[in-house]
């Protein structure tokens, strides 16, 4: 008997590449229910050879469903995320609201595969932010041959990150430039066609943004919280793979040979690493691939023990669907929970 899966903000981006993973990856389902707002019922969409009708998401009775993958937004998920649970539902929610909340497991199932138990103490489980998860894929089997002291981050995050509607906002935008049209801003602060916004999020009292405190904070609790890390968080006119310059000071003397032959070794990651022109990943070759993907390994001669590297992945997949998906396959694969009797 399979699993009864239901994706609450199933017409997202993210909700519709967690339908496509879900086909792709043959997660062992019997059933999937695809959930939405108000505005949204009766919406068509695609799993496998299927066309699924979204339900509403307020009516929908839980108790026979497995798991729900949510990917609606924090204040949904704040809401709804308890409520789902109560009924026995185990809940792998995407949003940042039950990320920092001490009983909810935040997972990278390459990294911190066995922390996912901890669900029974509520039922949630969180998915990190996309720049994090990507970042921890890369660092965890570097931390644990050499231990990391500190790390400099600066990310260059694709506009999918904010969802549909920025999308649209860079095609828009970069339109109106080619044929000479008034550019106008509705998502970002400033214009992102041909332009570089350095803020994501709100800010905080410190000068760093929230998505700049989501990396230190997450990086912590799912690697080390002894880790020091400052990030800079930029948004870029890229449409789908998140970018990030990466420089890391660890405890052990590591060469960039050895940290190379690591990573070409850990799971969820390859290296594309020729010293030549093109010789390395950039977010279009990423776009609808599951690794991480690191380049441009080198030593950093400025502090001891130092190196820097080039980390690109798709933000949809590893750092949203895709990671939520591979947390449903450990819980299925650890026996942590199993198909519950449906209703007649």
């Amino acid at each position: 008997m399979g699993f009864k899966v239901a994706i609450a903000g199933a017409t997202g981006n993210v909700g519709r590449e967690l339908l496509d993973i879900l086909a792709e990856r043959r997660f062992p389902v019997g059933e999937v229910v695809a959930l939405a707002s108000s505005r949204s019922i009766g919406t068509e969409v695609s799993f496998g050879d299927k066309t699924l009708k979204c339900k509403h998401l307020d009516t929908y009775d839980f108790s026979d469903t497995d798991i729900c993958l949510m990917s609606a937004g924090g204040a949904v998920s704040k809401e709804w995320a308890p409520r789902i649970a109560a009924q026995g539902c185990v809940v792998i929610d995407n949003s940042s609201h039950w990320r920092h909340d001490s009983d909810v497991p935040l997972i990278v199932p390459e990294v911190n595969a066995d922390a996912v138990a901890g669900f029974r103490k509520k039922g949630i489980i969180a998915n990190p932010n996309c720049s994090t998860a990507q970042l921890v894929v890369a660092l965890k089997p570097l931390h644990e041959r050499a231990t990391i002291k500190r790390v400099v981050v600066s990310t260059y995050q694709s506009v999918s990150g904010a969802g549909k509607e920025a999308m649209d906002e860079l095609f828009a935008q970069t339109r109106a430039v080619f044929v000479s049209d008034p550019v106008e801003s509705k998502k970002f602060p400033k214009r992102i066609a041909f332009n570089l916004i350095p803020q994501i999020d709100v800010f905080m009292e410190d000068g760093f943004t929230k998505e700049e405190w989501k990396m230190m904070a997450e990086t912590k609790k799912i690697l080390d919280p002894k880790i020091k890390l400052t990030a800079t968080c930029v948004r870029v006119p890229v449409f789908i793979s998140h970018s990030e310059s990466v420089n890391v000071e660890f405890e052990k003397p590591i060469s960039a040979e050895e940290a190379r032959d690591i990573l070409r070794e850990a799971p969820g990651v390859l290296v594309i690493d020729k010293r030549e022109p093109g010789g390395y990943i950039t977010p279009h070759e990423a776009a609808g691939e599951d690794a991480t993907y690191v380049s441009r390994i080198r030593e950093d001669a400025t502090v001891e023990n130092g190196l820097a590297f080039w980390c690109v992945s798709d933000n949809l997949r590893k750092g949203a669907a895709l990671n939520a998906v591979q947390i449903a396959e450990v819980l299925v694969n650890r026996k942590l929970i199993s198909p519950r009797a449906k209703k007649a």
